[in-house]
């Protein structure tokens, strides 16, 4: 099979975007929940090593709210109103991962983001790097439902429609590092058909670890320099 282009997740797979999210978190709970700030705050959030570990074993961010850090369901969705608004106004540095810009740069197909995250702030690290030229689509938590987001094949099937003018007999990778990610390239393989091949790669650079995972993906990277390899492959 020939591939026709690379769909990243950013958050864990193209950024460490950890400090920076620990810290939004943080002011998100003095709003929407106080009594988990201080000497309350949940364990998943005083470091990042114990950040990595809730966010891989946790399904989605809803899961993470309320299951890790104890948010109620109504605090949870108070919390994902905010999350665009406070990621915008903080300046917490957030770096590409080593390898990522060289092998982005590298990449001579189309490529798009599918994300968490917000496209503006998304848009404003890639042009840090200046690497924003070789995303033809960006699509990011605020551009889709709230009840659309992954692991629904809603924010990809949008992002390639943005790259393509019909989707049929394509051949795409979909990067990420988490389980969810995993589920998320099934399910816009199964919503696209028309015989398009989504084939899934995660991540294993930011704490990914499969071994206990439901949903198992294609191919698993070590570093971003992996993924050349395994593009030529298909070439």
């Amino acid at each position: 099979m020939k591939l026709d282009a690379i769909l990243w997740d950013y958050d864990g797979t193209l950024v460490n975007s950890v400090p920076k999210n620990i810290d939004i978190t943080k002011q998100i709970l003095s709003i929407v929940s106080p009594r988990l700030t201080g000497i309350n705050l949940p364990k998943y959030l005083k470091s990042e090593k114990d950040y990595h570990i809730a966010n891989h074993q946790s399904k989605n961010w809803q899961d993470l709210y309320v299951n890790y850090y104890g948010m109620t369901e109504k605090e949870m969705l108070k919390a994902g109103t905010l999350w665009t608004e406070h990621q915008l106004k903080n300046n917490t540095p957030v770096k590409l991962f080593s390898e990522i810009q060289e092998t982005i740069n590298q990449i001579n197909l189309p490529q798009g983001i599918c994300s968490q995250n917000s496209s503006e702030n998304i848009s404003q690290v890639l042009n840090t790097y200046e690497i924003s030229h070789k995303f033809s689509s960006i699509i990011g938590y605020d551009d889709i439902p709230s009840n659309m987001q992954k692991p629904s094949s809603y924010c990809g099937i949008k992002c390639l429609n943005q790259i393509f003018s019909n989707l049929n007999n394509k051949t795409i990778f979909y990067i990420g590092d988490h389980e969810g990610d995993v589920k998320f390239a099934r399910n816009i393989e199964k919503d696209l058909m028309n015989d398009n091949s989504i084939i899934s790669v995660v991540v294993k650079y930011s704490g990914a670890n499969t071994n206990t995972w439901k949903y198992k993906p294609d191919f698993e990277l070590e570093s971003p320099n992996d993924l050349l390899k395994l593009i030529n492959n298909y070439s």
